[in-house]
């Protein structure tokens, strides 16, 4: 992501603080009880459905796909990107994407760490969406893409391993 755009055009980030903070949170810790977006009431989140999982569930692919820790490990480095460039850092360029997809097993102690290295990286990406700033458009394009992007994960995550799934919501009597 860049901080250059040719225009010089700048956004106002404060209006869409709270928009983007609640879209991240109900992915990764559930929607609270009074309103869902994207999931259904009563999902525990990613973070939450992490933690029913073992490190042999985590480290099984799919059809010979990627495995969980996998995407975890994917999904800590993306935010870990972002948390970088929230602090001043221009760290796309050299980015290494393809590293977290040579993740294939881990051991109990390794997925432990995987889980808390994802949380951290998760609740410091909060707290930089929760400062305003003024953005460039594409800016705040990878802003609103790094929800869609974990949303994208926590699907096939959820597709990998039915105990990581959340609930199925129920029809309005």
């Amino acid at each position: 992501m860049s901080t250059n755009h040719p225009s010089g055009e700048s956004i106002d980030t404060r209006p869409l603080v709270p928009m983007l903070t609640t879209l991240l949170t109900e992915l990764t810790d559930g929607p609270p009880p009074e309103a869902a977006y994207i999931l259904n009431r009563d999902d525990i989140g990613l973070l939450r459905s992490l933690d029913k999982l073992t490190a042999s569930d985590a480290s099984v692919g799919v059809h010979g796909g990627a495995t969980i820790a996998a995407h975890v490990d994917h999904l800590r480095y993306g935010l870990s990107l972002m948390n970088r460039w929230s602090a001043g850092e221009q760290p796309f360029e050299a980015a290494d994407w393809a590293a977290s997809w040579r993740t294939t097993t881990v051991s109990d102690a390794d997925w432990q760490r995987s889980k808390l290295a994802l949380r951290a990286e998760v609740h410091g990406w909060l707290e930089a969406l929760r400062t305003p700033r003024d953005a460039t458009p594409t800016e705040l394009t990878g802003m609103f893409a790094s929800i869609a992007h974990l949303a994208y994960h926590l699907g096939a995550i959820r597709e990998i391993n039915r105990l990581a799934r959340g609930p199925v919501e129920q029809p309005r009597a």
